[in-house]
């Protein structure tokens, strides 16, 4: 009998997305692109498989709309034509601005009753859809986690090995629904890969919010994570703590995860012209990233 073929799966942050097909081609477009710098016999693989990797379209029923992809082409574009960031990339990332900005957001997430004073138009939309999910208005968080749950529990049920890419608020989702799944005496679901990506799980403000927070020990944390993969990027202003293993190293202890590791990278997709840290091709098209992809895929040929 045939090995089931490894699911890359991914789940992607807040803000409207493209339609789902091109926004999972785009997305897929820029993951062969990290990989073909690692292994190209793997980026081959991946490339000519059936259904290796998908990704959950969960932002449509939250947000009733999708994003014209023609606004993101010419930033793709240019992202693959380099190989990585270059010094002025890298010390726009680690510019005075920056740091003065993650000071900032540092306050605000350790004191929050300041965060309406520092918050800009972008941070408060965040808040926004964040409180949106969080209070789970007309049902929205279920439905959004119920549409990772699908992917997930089907490819348990095929026995297929999951790597579960999570950008940004796409961590929290997947957080939730592990820790869910973990308190479903019924599920045996384990999660084979977790990798975060610029994901703002080491917020304070973030964790108070989390399913579980009121729980202590073992029943406050997701029971079906084998390991856990975290990657930030200099100048990061979603992922303000780059060290999820210092947040979250209580897993370890407790034998719930084998392992949480953390890894700095440098981003250079930019936005018409200005360089966007946090963007999910940035973090798909890196070469760093793919490298542990490439790991784990290896892992079950």
């Amino acid at each position: 009998m045939a090995t089931p073929a490894p699911l890359i799966l991914y789940i992607p942050g807040l803000k409207p997305k493209p339609e789902p097909s091109v926004h999972r081609d785009a997305l897929r477009r820029c993951l062969l692109a990290g990989l073909e710098k690692v292994d190209p016999e793997i980026a081959a693989e991946v490339r000519s498989g059936d259904a290796v990797f998908d990704i959950v379209s969960w932002t449509y029923d939250f947000y009733g709309e999708s994003r014209d992809m023609a606004l993101d082409r010419e930033g793709i574009n240019a992202l693959l034509d380099k190989e990585a960031a270059d010094e002025t990339d890298r010390k726009s990332a680690r510019s005075w601005r920056r740091r003065a900005l993650r000071w900032l957001y540092h306050i605000g997430d350790r004191l929050p009753f300041l965060i309406p004073r520092l918050a800009d138009e972008n941070v408060a939309l965040h808040l926004r859809d964040l409180r949106r999910y969080v209070s789970n208005e007309n049902d929205v968080a279920e439905n959004t986690r119920r549409q990772l749950k699908v992917p997930l529990l089907a490819a348990a049920a095929a026995g297929r090995p999951v790597l579960l890419l999570a950008h940004s608020m796409g961590s929290v989702i997947a957080w939730d629904v592990l820790w869910q799944l973990s308190q479903n005496p019924d599920s045996d679901f384990t999660l084979d890969l977790l990798m975060t990506l610029g994901s703002p799980l080491g917020q304070r403000y973030i964790q108070r919010r989390l399913l579980g927070r009121c729980e202590t020990g073992r029943a406050r944390y997701p029971h079906n994570i084998r390991q856990w993969k975290n990657f930030a990027a200099v100048g990061e202003l979603t992922a303000l703590d780059r060290a999820l293993r210092r947040d979250f190293g209580e897993m370890i202890e407790l034998k719930l995860v084998r392992a949480i590791e953390d890894y700095e990278v440098y981003n250079w997709y930019r936005d018409h012209g200005v360089l966007n840290v946090h963007a999910e091709y940035g973090y798909l098209a890196n070469r760093d990233t793919a490298v542990h992809i490439v790991e784990w895929w290896r892992g079950h040929k």
